[in-house]
């Protein structure tokens, strides 16, 4: 008993990691109703100019983590110029028909963010060639234990600093549907998420609050990539794909686009991963993350909500 439940909160607070780099994802969405491909990329790029400045100038953490976050902004700026403003079709919303149509601008988007993803990661590796880079650590070494029963024979293990990243997810998670749910500023961007067309016959600047919503959601990119690489130690090639894989299951199971969704989707999938490594070991995870995915699209509910 003891072991499966110290397995399920390991798998919980891996899960605030996988909710906080879907969280960004699933409010790019939102704001385009459009999946960017580039979005695991631009937060490789940004964590990899991160560790050059670490690595080469012995940069503070606090600086490391400010250009982190300012590259990802501006990298997906950059993406969202390319990939998304060129498809976005604004003769159709000024005739106040549908913005979204079968005209094709979502697979062109698609594949265009595709090809900046490939662009995006080659510019990283340039940049630092190795595949193991340096990145600011601030794990903490010592565990926390929780024990109770007479003699304290049963006692948990906690990681202090996992436990605060996933605490962090939560309440950035929160706050971030709180935001969007109260404020004038919020619900304006989920006007122009939902419901586009009369978001522009009511006078709202469309273009600009998509390419500000989708901005601020790529800058949370760049939070989730420090956040989590500051724990690791380190950066690899890889972490672009897994920053893309695991927020879209993640954003995925809670409803692509639900800002709440995502945070249960995240700890789901956490837990589930925990148990299968611990059942079935690395490869069997990996296995059972993509069965999730498969179940998540193939499952007759809705998957794809407005931000809330």
């Amino acid at each position: 008993m003891i072991d499966f439940l110290q397995t399920t909160l390991d798998g919980l607070l891996d899960g605030g990691s996988y909710a906080l780099v879907g969280l960004g994802l699933s409010l790019t969405f939102g704001a385009l109703r459009r999946l960017n491909l580039a979005y695991g990329a631009t937060a490789m790029l940004a964590a990899y100019l991160g560790a050059w400045l670490h690595i080469h100038h012995q940069a503070p953490v606090w600086l490391v983590a400010l250009t982190v976050v300012l590259a990802a902004t501006l990298i997906s700026l950059y993406v969202e110029r390319l990939c998304f403003a060129a498809t976005r079709n604004e003769a159709t919303v000024s005739r106040g028909a549908p913005i979204a149509g079968s005209d094709g601008r979502e697979v062109v988007a698609l594949a265009s963010s595709f090809a900046l993803w490939m662009q995006l990661e080659q510019l990283a590796v340039n940049l630092l060639p190795r595949h193991l880079n340096a990145f600011p650590s601030l794990a903490v070494e010592q565990n926390w234990f929780l024990a109770w029963g007479s003699g304290g024979h049963s006692e948990l293990m906690i990681r202090p600093d996992r436990l605060v990243l996933a605490l962090s997810a939560v309440a950035l998670t929160l706050g971030l549907a709180h935001w969007l749910e109260r404020s004038r500023a919020g619900l304006s961007w989920r006007a122009v998420s939902q419901h586009r067309t009369a978001a522009h016959l009511v006078g709202m600047p469309v273009a600009r609050l998509q390419s500000l919503g989708f901005a601020a959601a790529c800058a949370l990119s760049g939070v989730a990539a420090f956040a989590v690489l500051s724990l690791d130690g380190q950066v690899t090639p890889m972490f672009g794909m897994w920053v893309l894989f695991k927020g879209l299951v993640a954003a995925m199971i809670g409803g692509l686009g639900s800002v709440r969704g995502v945070l249960w989707g995240g700890l789901l999938l956490g837990v589930v991963e925990a148990h299968a490594q611990s059942l079935l070991g690395a490869q069997g995870r990996e296995f059972v993350t993509y069965a999730v995915l498969f179940a998540v699209l193939v499952w007759p509910r809705r998957t794809l909500k407005g931000a809330a």
